[in-house]
């Protein structure tokens, strides 16, 4: 058993936890949630030992072998595969005796427990790890200095999974993983016996892996009962009693619930789709538990669309030699696509050409002439200039903006006063990621290519990332480890595979199994579907797609129109409830004023429920014609 009695911890004369108390029994599952900056990693360090606290106790078994993964990215010349087993003390520890020792008595003890140990499946079991963490066999007797900074983290993170441990503290672990070795860990985890710690901005990874969390704030430690999304709807449940929290939270539902009802009617009957608008109805019941998240932003409406926007037509792409062959993709306004496939298949590549950083080996990449494009990227967080401030550097991307209209801004994203005029150089991985973000938003794309953008993200960044995307005019492509980003913001899936870009028709749990039965020989159910038949000619798909969207666009025009129309009756309706919440009203003095109100209550619902009718019936006639077409 784990126990915090009446703890507290200071770090740089920052409290951290002041009078915290927490339980934590042996073979739970723990994720430890909170903002960054208030103290889950200093926690982490305290429960190994490497910090000291100020008052109160901290009791963990002395006999318990406790795993952390290590943030450090240390040069060494060792092999990766015997980097990784360092991680296992105890074998280290008698190869070292056995390799010293000159007594044949204590020579075969020595042996003996080797054998205690299993150490003859270790290298086995080395081999497995870092196979499922997207490492190929001919890499393993790789230096580790050979491998960039991410993979290196990956060879940190096996090495802690090597340990045999009673606890285990991870620190964001899936940072550098792409989906598949994400998905890889979460199946290692759930099979994990020993009491788990998990840091992480993944809120599906900690649905998988955790049964309970803990939520660091305002200095205490909170435990909920339950993964993470139990503990947003057990929270947003608790604040919602409060009549502040309450009001905000109607606002916020109002909204969601908006645009779930726009989204319902739009969804065709695609797994996909489907799958999403479920998501979005839990979105409208989670709302409450982010209601004071110090994050809140939205992109702005693009002013101009091309149409396409964005096109590769029968190219190849890569560096010196070929990586993906005969892409073919046409990017239009409102196109939502996430990008499937293991590292190093190809989607970085695939991104790099679609943004013009890296050029098609062959083929024709074109981009419409209205197109302005926001790019983050795995080194975005290098070309910022960390000797200005966040308002300088957008104050450069926009120099007749008003500072007043930059500092409401920078805001949204949590910089505020002194903290949004100072320069970067001492920002965190998470306040440099922010950044980063805010000056594509300032920059007002109507495309947008998200490479791992969560990364450096805490979870209440991530939820206010997928609120602002939902609500995107433009289009989004997006390559991210984090299901539940993918699975609110994008509509469809290519899978980026064996040197091919091809659709995926199925949704995020299609893909896992997939992956689970991708190497087994007999044919899958759950394999995605590519499209086998022959390429149809590029100038002539433009054109009947340019015909399409002309018999299509009176009415989609209309359906703009009615929607505008229903979101001004629906503000209406908002300030005259608001207004007849007000137990004044109700009194003799102000009967007028109450009948009016009332009469111009009636009529806001009978023009909205008359326009919805219209919405209903032009949608239907859309639907019915783009079936036809």
């Amino acid at each position: 058993m784990i126990e915090l009695q009446n703890l507290s911890l200071q770090r740089g004369g920052k409290a951290l936890l002041e009078s915290a108390d927490l339980r934590v029994n042996p073979g739970e599952h723990i994720a430890l949630v909170g903002a960054n900056g208030t103290g889950k990693s200093s926690l982490f360090q305290l429960m190994c030992g490497k910090l000291v606290h100020d008052s109160g106790e901290l009791y963990i078994p002395a006999q318990w072998q406790i795993a952390q993964m290590r943030q450090e990215v240390d040069a060494s010349d060792r092999c990766a595969i015997e980097y990784v087993i360092d991680g296992h003390h105890k074998f280290r520890d008698i190869e070292a005796q056995i390799a010293n020792c000159k007594d044949d008595h204590r020579l075969a003890e020595l042996h003996g427990e080797l054998d205690l140990i299993n150490a003859y499946q270790i290298r086995s079991d080395a081999e497995r790890l870092l196979t499922g963490l997207g490492f190929k066999l001919a890499e393993l007797e790789r230096s580790v200095n050979d491998f960039s900074g991410g993979w290196r983290i990956r060879l940190n993170l096996a090495q802690a999974l090597m340990c045999p441990s009673d606890l285990m503290l991870l620190d964001e672990p899936t940072n550098h993983l792409d989906l598949d070795a994400s998905l890889w860990l979460e199946q290692w985890l759930h099979r994990y016996e020993g009491t788990l710690f998990l840091i992480s901005h993944d809120r599906d990874f900690i649905d998988a892996c955790c049964d309970h969390v803990v939520h660091l704030e305002r200095q205490t430690l909170t435990r909920y009962r339950g993964n993470y999304t139990a503990f947003e709807r057990q929270r947003g449940e608790r604040l919602a009693q409060q009549q502040q929290a309450f009001e905000k939270q109607q606002v916020v539902r109002a909204h969601m619930e908006d645009f779930v009802r726009r989204f319902r009617a739009k969804a065709t009957k695609a797994k996909q789709a489907q799958s999403r608008l479920k998501a979005l109805e839990r979105m409208a019941d989670i709302a409450p538990a982010h209601i004071d998240s110090p994050f809140n932003f939205r992109f702005y409406e693009p002013k101009q669309f091309s149409d396409p926007l964005l096109s590769l037509s029968q190219s190849t792409l890569g560096y010196n030699s070929p990586i993906l062959n005969n892409i073919n993709i046409s990017i239009h306004p409102g196109t939502r696509l996430g990008l499937l496939g293991a590292n190093g298949a190809g989607k970085s590549t695939l991104m790099k050409t679609l943004a013009g950083a890296l050029q098609p080996i062959s083929g024709e990449r074109q981009q419409g002439e209205h197109l302005h494009m926001g790019y983050f990227h795995q080194h975005q967080l290098e070309s910022l200039d960390l000797s200005a401030s966040p308002i300088l550097q957008l104050q450069r991307l926009r120099p007749d903006a008003r500072e007043q209209e930059i500092r409401n801004f920078i805001g949204g994203f949590n910089f505020h006063g002194k903290h949004a005029e100072q320069s970067c150089e001492n920002f965190s991985g998470g306040e440099k990621a922010r950044l980063a973000l805010a000056i594509i938003v300032w920059q007002r794309p109507n495309m947008l290519l998200l490479d791992e953008p969560t990364n450096h993200l805490d979870l209440e960044m991530c939820h206010a990332l997928t609120s602002a995307l939902q609500n995107f005019e433009g289009a989004v492509i997006l390559v991210s480890h984090d299901r539940h980003l993918l699975r609110n913001t994008v509509d469809e899936f290519l899978l980026v595979d064996a040197g091919q870009a091809q659709p995926f028709d199925g949704s995020l749990e299609d893909y896992r199994h997939w992956l689970l039965n991708r190497d087994k020989s007999a044919p899958n159910s759950n394999e995605p579907t590519t499209t086998d038949a022959p390429l149809v000619d590029k100038k002539q798909a433009r054109q009947q797609a340019a015909a399409r969207r002309a018999q299509l666009a009176p009415l989609t025009s209309k359906l703009k129109k009615l929607e505008q129309s229903m979101q001004k009756f629906s503000e209406q309706l908002a300030r005259i409830e608001e207004q007849l919440s007000d137990t004044s009203l109700y009194e003799e003095s102000n009967k007028e004023k109450l009948k009016k109100l009332l009469s111009e209550q009636a009529t806001l619902r009978e023009q909205n429920d008359d326009t919805e009718e219209q919405w209903l019936a032009i949608q239907e006639e859309l639907e019915a014609l783009e079936t036809e077409i």
